[in-house]
């Protein structure tokens, strides 16, 4: 089986997928990360808590309402969708912000 990021990278089979200079997986030189230089950040405009699922849907390129039910099938079943939803608030950044609250809350207490 091929390795399926190198493909989504656009790299093919010989490749490391880092062509566009920055640091490996930045997503090119901007450091912008993620799809074609988009970064995934938590949305202001169309949230309805804290902008996860809008921020996932921007980032990936679907639609708000894939990425609800899929936390919501994720909450019915196996009661992720919560775990997951809270991670994510605290790990990715809100939209026009640097840092996300994680990391906020780490170097509060480290420095």
């Amino acid at each position: 089986m091929a390795n399926m990021s190198d493909d989504m990278n656009g790299a093919g089979s010989g490749g490391s997928g880092n062509h566009g200079g920055g640091s490996p997986g930045s997503g090119g030189p901007g450091g912008q990360g993620g799809l074609g230089g988009k970064k995934l950040e938590r949305k202001i405009n169309g949230r309805l808590l804290a902008g996860v699922c809008a921020g996932l849907a921007d980032y990936l390129g679907i639609d708000v309402t894939v990425i609800r039910v899929i936390f919501a099938v994720l909450t019915l079943f196996g009661g992720l969708g919560p775990i997951a939803y809270v991670l994510a608030w605290a790990l990715v950044p809100e939209e026009g912000e640097p840092v996300s609250i994680a990391e906020k809350m780490i170097n509060k207490s480290g420095g």
